[in-house]
């Protein structure tokens, strides 16, 4: 459904069908709008870790299937060395990964779920390219909203915290419907998904960057990270139905 929102190909019937229904119960093109400002949300945080805090090893959680600016190819463009762990529980999205993957160098993809974080910190192909004992940026972007409450996604993040050194970063996008009320409503598309979507508010998404400090201008509407002239929402900022931040580890 996110490829098909962004305009991507990599998508199947059932797959649009579900996203042309979200698009319809939400107005002004606000569905497309997120998703699009989310990745460029992305492209931007990794480009501000490669470039302004030397960041080169990245772990980056819920991938999805591959995209336009991908992790690797925004970080290695900055700096070629960087290495990219990328993780999905999708056998389709590892597919794809792998084949689009093949002969990239520092780079690779394991077929773990985020439900699980030691199983995705004890993976040996993880081990084989990333080196924990060095700063690493761990990506949680537009994922962790289909965890659900009982699945306790505040001890997933701290695990994944837990298992990095001091100067690491975390950055995280999440769906919530503080702008848009229809948007919870409209949430429940996903009822019949692989995952359930879950609406949270920004004080809610800030407090998942405990043991962080907040890169200014700390958790806030994705157009409203970092902008640069791609992102122009100042209008209606909301518009974007993320919450997002960057944050580095103690």
């Amino acid at each position: 459904m996110y490829d098909y929102y962004l305009g991507g190909k990599d998508n199947y019937p059932a797959d649009r069908e579900a996203a042309e229904t979200a698009i319809r119960m939400m107005p002004d093109g606000v569905v497309r709008t997120s998703a699009i400002q989310n990745r460029l949300f992305l492209v931007r945080a990794v480009r501000y870790l490669a470039g302004e805090c030397g960041i080169r090893q990245y772990l980056d959680i819920g991938t999805g299937l591959p995209t336009m600016n991908n992790v690797h190819q925004v970080a290695q463009l900055v700096a070629p060395d960087s290495r990219v762990v990328y993780v999905d529980h999708d056998p389709i999205v590892i597919a794809h990964a792998r084949d689009m993957l093949h002969a990239v160098p520092n780079t690779t993809i394991l077929r773990q779920d985020l439900r699980d974080p030691e199983a995705i910190l004890r993976d040996p192909a993880l081990a084989a390219l990333l080196d924990l004992r060095q700063p690493v940026a761990v990506l949680l972007v537009a994922i962790v909203h289909f965890l659900k409450e009982e699945e306790d996604p505040q001890r997933i993040i701290d695990t994944l915290v837990a298992a990095i050194p001091s100067g690491s970063y975390l950055v995280l996008s999440h769906f919530t419907a503080d702008s848009y009320a229809q948007a919870d409503v409209a949430a429940h598309v996903y009822d019949k998904a692989t995952s359930t979507l879950r609406s949270r508010t920004q004080a809610q998404v800030t407090e998942m960057f405990a043991d962080c400090d907040l890169v200014e201008p700390g958790v806030v509407w994705t157009p409203q990270w970092h902008p640069d002239p791609e992102t122009d929402l100042s209008d209606n900022p909301g518009k974007s139905l993320f919450w997002c931040g960057v944050a580095r580890k103690r």
